[in-house]
């Protein structure tokens, strides 16, 4: 019988998920899974409802995003009641979605992917966390990095309304303006994350690529794959989160398609394992072939890295010269390195805070019209954006009462299930030879997981047709007095004997 090692849970990620990995009779990977054992119905109890509540409503379905998902429905109310939202009303959303990029790569990088580099991949777990990183780094860069959190949710507030699960963001722009002085404290504020992503750069810089242990271990084989990339751009081909067309290149970097919102049931399917809540989005022009990566699999991530590997270059100075480094550093494009994720993702920090200050410079943005009312009757409408995690997507159609009848949510980690999975396979195949196994190693595999930074409970909403179940109970010694299952791999079955 096959040994299996089971991480459960998962850590330092928004959700649950566990890894189970089989061992063959020599002590070496014979098989592995990701699963994802929990469910949220979005997609289900949304209909019924009015659209104009889908940005409050899905904005609360964590607390780690709710911007994303507060402006994909937005958007798709925009597109529902074919409403041009006002260039003020447009920017606002784009400024403040800017400094929840902030927050959002600053709490990866320093308190969730931060520790396996800062601390390193084989401390002690106990050290492998947000105070064993200021207790390397010292105190100062603590205290940085919690202000950082701290203005720029202040200005979340100031435009959103709330510093957690915004509400401002409705159908046709915003529910109210910034005064000027409110501007001016924002330009302020956006000064202080430029100089704070620089500073970020440099300590990714000093830390992780001065290490040549770490370089080692980000470009080694068993965090590489070639997959397409994913990613929305401007016209001019550069990374955007707010707004723009999904641009896919292939594992060469040559461009496979390019998309608006409304087309993307042409480009995208999504396929369904009876073991998983998750469902696992692919290229529909190429096709599911399994957990496989390569030109000729239909499999795709959408992460900070793939934004960059999907686009010619970054839309502000600071963020395209350190984009520059990154690919000569790493040998041109695509970067087929999942742990370099971690540089993408600091090279998007310091972008959002260039972005947010340009933004923020514009008296315009403090005009009063930021919003413009619906007369359209409501029917279809999607929504995109870049969620820090992945291409975010919401549809919804309604009736001519603006009455949700269908919802369908893609969200930045359900886009990336498969290469996930993949990526925690190729990790443990590299590293488990011959049943040899400890903490350090099963944090490596962990490490393949949360390159991602995936947020699970956002991603998980409709039941794949089955539901896998497995049911025990014992008695008040232990004992098992009861197994049953249903619909789960025999292989994943819990051993109750």
């Amino acid at each position: 019988m096959a040994t299996r090692i089971t991480i459960d849970p998962i850590t330092r990620l928004e959700g649950h998920g566990k890894i189970e990995i089989f061992l063959d009779e020599q002590g070496n990977v014979d098989n592995c899974y990701f699963q994802v054992p929990e469910l949220r119905g979005f997609e289900v109890f949304c209909v019924g409802r009015p659209v104009e509540e889908m940005p409050r409503l899905t904005s609360r379905i964590c607390g780690v995003c709710p911007e994303a998902h507060l402006m994909a429905a937005a958007k798709a109310c925009d597109a529902v009641y074919n409403v041009e939202v006002p260039p003020a009303g447009k920017k606002l959303r784009e400024l403040m979605y800017m400094a929840f990029y902030v927050t959002d790569h600053t709490t990866h990088f320093y308190a969730l992917g931060g520790p396996d580099f800062v601390v390193g991949p084989d401390a002690p777990a106990a050290e492998r966390n947000i105070l064993g990183v200021i207790a390397k780094v010292g105190l100062e860069i603590g205290g940085q990095v919690i202000a950082t959190r701290k203005r720029n949710h202040h200005v979340i507030e100031m435009i959103g309304g709330r510093t957690v699960h915004p509400v401002a963001a409705i159908p046709g722009g915003m529910s109210h303006p910034i005064t000027e002085e409110q501007r001016q404290e924002i330009v302020e504020i956006a000064r202080q994350n430029v100089e704070f992503g620089q500073f970020t750069i440099q300590l990714f810089h000093d830390v992780v690529l001065g290490n040549s242990d770490y370089v080692d271990l980000i470009t080694s084989a068993g965090y590489t794959q070639r997959t397409y990339y994913m990613g929305l751009v401007d016209e001019n081909n550069h990374v955007n989160f707010y707004d723009g067309k999904v641009r896919v290149v292939d594992p060469d970097g040559v461009e496979h398609c390019k998309y608006a919102p409304h087309e993307y049931r042409d480009y995208v399917a999504e396929h369904v394992e009876p073991w998983s809540y998750l469902k696992f989005p692919y290229l529909k022009k190429v096709g599911w072939k399994g957990f496989v990566d390569g030109k000729d699999s239909g499999v795709y991530c959408a992460t900070p890295l793939s934004r960059l590997n999907a686009a010619d270059g970054m839309a502000t100075p600071l963020a395209q010269a350190e984009y520059e480094r990154m690919y000569e550093t790493l040998g041109g494009k695509p970067v087929h390195h999942t742990l370099a994720t971690h540089w993408a993702r600091v090279i998007e920090l310091l972008y959002a805070a260039e972005h947010m200050l340009e933004l923020a410079q514009d008296p315009k943005i403090a005009s009063d019209e930021v919003r413009a009312l619906p007369t359209d009757t409501p029917h279809e409408g999607v929504g995109i954006v870049e969620a820090p995690r992945g291409t975010l997507t919401h549809h919804y159609v309604t009736d001519e009462n603006g009455i949700l009848q269908r919802v369908n949510l893609i969200v930045g980690t359900t886009n990336n299930y498969a290469p996930i999975y993949i990526s925690i396979r190729r990790a443990a195949t590299a590293l488990i030879h011959n049943g040899k196994v400890d903490e350090g190693i099963l944090n490596k595999i962990e490490m393949a997981f949360r390159a991602y930074d995936p947020c699970l409970s956002c991603a998980t909403h409709t039941l794949p047709g089955q539901m896998p179940l497995e049911l025990i109970v014992r008695d008040r010694t232990g004992r098992v007095v009861q197994h049953s299952s249903q619909f789960v791999p025999p292989e994943l079955l819990e051993k109750v004997d």
